[in-house]
């Protein structure tokens, strides 16, 4: 990009340069093209600076008309840096402001700053709402009056061209005149004037709005930092004292309980169902929190925040992890079965202890009787009547 701008003549590298920075505002550009405005800019300011076309000395009616446009490059260069995209954003607030504070120091110089606006850049400290209002005001009034000016400006220099054409079609030109100065040195002179002005007054307005955007950056990159500081004390005070708290309470623990009995967890609970081992008191099967890793360790499974919900999000296992051992789910399912045998146990007993139970078993035994006494008739009756003994009679033979 730097070799195709070197032969690139002054006033064609900034009337692009200015042309890119209409269409900036206008709508919206890529960065490509913005960056590649800011480079044109860059070169036209070193042509200048080389070629030494402004001096400190000089006012603003020594110096030509072609040239005036040329006091506008900081600010369009200010102006378009300020709408770059990068990740430093600090860094690209303060270049464009730096570009613009030039363009106002220049205009100061050149007397096109009033004394009222000369006297907020050197204002120290905060002022009142009332204060702020009125400056936006008198800076919007005078921006709509160098517009209207421009406008106007455009307008004549049209009707002139266009009268111009009239003529030059009905009268021939005579010998000489083409190369009569334009009339219309002094209006030029006057738009440039107007274009400074108005682009002074868009330069201040943009310069109080990028220090209220570093002030606020400022202060969040301040808490920011603030905060992580704090955070890491506060947890590393914290884990401190559960360690603390920890030891000391195991040391009391140490003087005065007495050591569990081993169990062997594989054999327990199943001896604890048989009635061959008692459940230990001094042991506590009760359900845990899943095991935490990483960051959640240190805020203790207390989300209080959504920093430390994000935190506790960090380095976790992508699986569920378990919230009891084998041990402890045997004996809550041994819980579960004793509890269940228990109310079973009680509905028999109940059922047993009941009125219509005791009738059911004497219907039972006599019927049982009844039962008893018919089978000894019919023995008794098959005894005195042996088969076939009612049949000799009725033989023919007999």
């Amino acid at each position: 990009m730097g070799e195709e701008l070197e032969d690139v003549p002054l006033p064609q590298l900034f009337s692009q340069a200015q042309q890119i920075h209409i269409n900036a505002n206008a709508s919206r550009l890529g960065n490509d093209d913005v960056k590649k405005g800011c480079q044109m800019l860059q070169k036209c300011q070193e042509i200048v600076d080389k070629l030494a076309l402004f001096s400190r000395n000089e006012e603003k009616d020594d110096i030509s008309t072609g040239d005036l446009k040329y006091l506008l490059i900081p600010y369009y260069l200010g102006d378009l840096t300020e709408k770059l995209e990068t990740e430093d954003r600090m860094q690209l607030i303060r270049v464009s402001k730096g570009e613009l504070l030039t363009f106002i120091r220049s205009c100061e110089r050149l007397e096109f700053l009033s004394e009222e606006e000369a006297q907020v850049l050197t204002r120290e400290g905060q002022t009142t709402p009332e204060t702020r209002r009125a400056e936006k005001v008198a800076r919007f009034r005078k921006q709509r009056a160098a517009e209207s000016k421009l406008q106007e400006i455009k307008d004549r220099k049209e009707r002139r061209r266009r009268s111009m054409q009239a003529t030059a079609k009905t009268t021939s030109v005579e010998q000489g005149e083409e190369n009569l100065p334009d009339e219309d040195d002094e209006e030029e002179r006057e738009a440039w004037f107007m274009q400074i002005s108005l682009g002074l007054c868009k330069s201040l307005d943009l310069v109080e709005m990028l220090k209220r955007e570093e002030e606020m950056l400022a202060a969040v990159q301040a808490a920011n930092e603030e905060g992580r500081e704090s955070f890491t004390k506060e947890m590393l005070d914290e884990r401190h004292s559960r360690a603390d708290d920890w030891h000391r309470q195991g040391a009391v623990k140490a003087r005065t309980s007495r050591p569990a009995i081993p169990i062997n967890c594989a054999t327990y609970a199943q001896d604890v169902i048989e009635g061959r081992v008692a459940i230990q008191p001094n042991h506590q099967h009760t359900h845990r929190n899943p095991m935490l890793f990483g960051p959640a360790s240190v805020v203790s499974g207390s989300l209080s925040t959504d920093r430390e919900r994000q935190i506790a999000q960090v380095f976790q296992p992508s699986h569920s992890l378990p919230s009891m051992s084998i041990e402890q789910a045997g004996l809550a399912e041994m819980e579960i079965m004793r509890t269940w045998n228990e109310k079973n146990q009680k509905i028999f007993d109940e059922a047993n202890q009941s009125s219509w139970v005791g009738e059911e078993k004497k219907d039972d035994d006599s019927d049982d009787e009844a039962a008893t006494n018919k089978a000894r008739s019919w023995d008794d009756w098959k005894d005195d009547n042996p088969r076939g003994a009612g049949n000799k009679k009725l033989t023919p033979c007999g």
